[in-house]
């Protein structure tokens, strides 16, 4: 296999647009575009004609890669392995899906076709509007030998930092990702209803809201999260804890959240009067062991 591998993108969505333009960016040909449907899509016409690459369907698709790398999402990745086992020779080549919570099994069909097959998932957020950059991103990877040998390489020509999970453990990797970025923004859902119970819109609560997320994002990097900690918790402060779930009983849900997100610090950052602060938030009395 050459240095630098022909690459097919099974599904050039955001994530598959984003590892499209950033291989080609580190000088990786893009051989083909694969979509599913019998029209493509505007944008895959026009990324196709950024990097170079020729637009087919499963139905025609070619597959004259090494690397034939699944972007769909979760639920399709097998059956388009299935869709495409039959096409072209997959003796010798690479096959990547990009799922954080399924294993390389679910390619199983194209490893009894010859293929090495691997999941690679980068820990990075793609939505609509942006690429983000890969430089530094952490790589998850697990699968064949030879299918980790090229997806390191891959990760490494990208800037990312490639690690290996083991398949037992890629859900709990994945939740782990899930806690980073989609939960995170259900968080600051929260945060925006709170805001507009001060009078505040959500539009301008989000404005008002970045300073401090960056500064905490950044103290939580530098400190760790014992040393990032502030607040009325960190302080011991009851009665403002009090009146927040006071306040927060016209907002059930997001009064639910504040509980389960401060029962994590009683249980794993520096708080201060926790016994009081427990009763408040009418957490049960941790058992004793029976003698």
């Amino acid at each position: 296999m050459p240095t630098k591998p022909r690459v097919a993108i099974v599904g050039p969505g955001r994530l598959g647009t984003a590892l499209a333009l950033q291989l080609s960016r580190v000088a990786y040909t893009i051989s083909e575009l694969v979509h599913h449907g019998r029209r493509p899509k505007r944008q895959t016409l026009l990324l196709a004609r950024t990097v170079g690459a020729q637009v087919s369907s499963t139905a025609d698709a070619q597959l004259n890669a090494s690397v034939i790398w699944f972007c769909v999402p979760d639920r399709e990745i097998a059956p388009a392995a299935r869709a495409l086992a039959n096409r072209g020779n997959w003796k010798g080549k690479a096959a990547f899906h990009s799922s954080g919570a399924l294993t390389s099994r679910e390619l199983d069909v194209l490893r009894q076709r010859g293929a090495a097959i691997a999941s690679v998932h980068p820990l990075m957020t793609f939505v609509a509007g942006t690429v983000p950059s890969l430089q530094g991103v952490p790589f998850a990877l697990e699968g064949d030998p030879k299918a980790l040998q090229i997806a390191r390489k891959i990760a490494r020509d990208l800037g990312a930092e490639p690690f290996k999970v083991e398949p037992k453990n890629k859900v709990a990797y994945h939740a782990w990702g899930a806690f980073t970025s989609p939960l995170l923004i259900a968080l600051l859902i929260n945060a925006e209803q709170v805001a507009r119970a001060a009078g505040i819109s959500a539009a301008d609560a989000r404005r008002k809201m970045l300073p401090i997320l960056k500064q905490t994002i950044e103290n939580y990097g530098r400190f760790g999260p014992a040393g990032a900690f502030s607040g009325p918790l960190v302080r011991g402060d009851a009665e403002v804890v009090r009146k927040h779930l006071q306040v927060l009983k016209r907002i059930p849900a997001t009064r639910y959240a504040y509980i389960g997100l401060a029962s994590t610090a009683l249980e794993r950052l520096p708080v201060q009067n926790k016994i009081r602060i427990k009763r408040l938030l009418h957490l049960p009395k941790p058992r004793t062991k029976a003698r």
